[in-house]
């Protein structure tokens, strides 16, 4: 068996940001701090945090009032500031800095009087967030080609799109494609929304799929990130499986499999990675291990000044 582990994989910089606003919060406060959604979509991180203290609510109701409360990765809308004002919470947002891009994106849009089309998937934390910054009757979400060539806007020479930051980049490039068709006007992000993490990792992806066998995806069903890595290797006519962990894979799909591709998605623990490593190489003797760096990553992102 030969593996082939690609690299860019695993934390994104806005993951690793979220993850130690939660951790540097629990080690100043202490324990309990509240935690609305999960911090990223990764069910590993968030027992791992769980375990420290963090607790997860879907709801500001369940905060007690004057406790200490963080948003997600994925972002929230105003009205959940204005709520936890009211509740009078202790807030560190957690947001990614790249979802926050996209929020004032579209909050400058919407002041200068275009209405959004938001191109992303339906019910994400994300995409929920986002929507909320602008009057509900000047967004519109739309997630495939055919959306686009559906959607419908008052003033097509007032028109602006925005996407959201985990998107298949070739996807959302079809999507885009119909708008620009329809709508010669419309105005996109002054840089692309879609983020380097994501970018690098599908490009990754393309160019290690052709010599595969079989792809595995180390991510949670919950991230869109990881999902997009297994389509997209899916969509180069390759066998692709998405699994939280090594307890998932099936031993039936590595029949006359001898090129295996690993990757994981942007809230995934490297050990994860390392634990399927070495499954191979156990049950495996002799299996080759190459690592393939397709891109180089370096950014950071400091923490909120609340936790600094």
């Amino acid at each position: 068996m030969r593996l082939v582990i690609a690299s860019p994989r695993g934390f994104c910089a806005g993951v690793d940001r979220a993850i130690r606003c939660v951790e540097r919060a629990l080690e100043r406060f202490g324990p309990p701090v509240y935690v609305l959604n999960h911090i990223v979509h990764n069910g590993h991180v968030v027992e791992d945090l769980r375990k420290r203290g963090a607790v997860f609510v879907r709801t500001l109701e369940e905060v007690p009032q004057g406790s200490m409360l963080l948003f997600s990765a994925h972002g929230v809308g105003p009205d959940r500031w204005r709520h936890a004002r009211e509740r009078g919470l202790r807030v560190v947002d957690a947001t990614c800095p790249l979802v926050e891009k996209v929020h004032n994106e579209a909050r400058r849009f919407a002041e200068r009087g275009y209405e959004i089309i938001l191109i992303g998937e339906a019910g994400h934390d994300e995409t929920v967030g986002t929507m909320g910054w602008v009057p509900p009757d000047r967004i519109h979400l739309v997630q495939t080609p055919e959306d686009a060539e559906q959607v419908q806007v008052a003033d097509p020479g007032r028109v602006a799109y925005i996407t959201q930051t985990t998107l298949s980049v070739q996807d959302c490039a079809r999507v885009v494609s119909v708008l620009k068709r329809r709508f010669p006007a419309i105005q996109g992000p002054p840089r692309e929304d879609i983020c380097y993490a994501t970018t690098n990792r599908q490009e990754a992806v393309l160019a290690l799929t052709p010599e595969a066998d079989l792809v595995l995806v180390v991510g949670d069903r919950e991230s869109a990130n990881s999902t997009r890595l297994r389509d997209i290797a899916r969509s180069q006519g390759v066998r692709a499986e998405l699994i939280s962990d090594v307890s998932q894979l099936d031993p039936a799909w590595l029949e006359g499999v001898r090129v295996v591709v690993i990757t994981s998605g942007a809230s995934v623990p490297e050990r994860l990675v390392d634990e399927l490593r070495a499954w191979f190489l156990d049950r495996y003797p002799g299996s080759t291990v190459e690592e393939r760096e397709i891109r180089e990553e370096n950014m950071e992102f400091r923490l909120p000044r609340e936790i600094a």
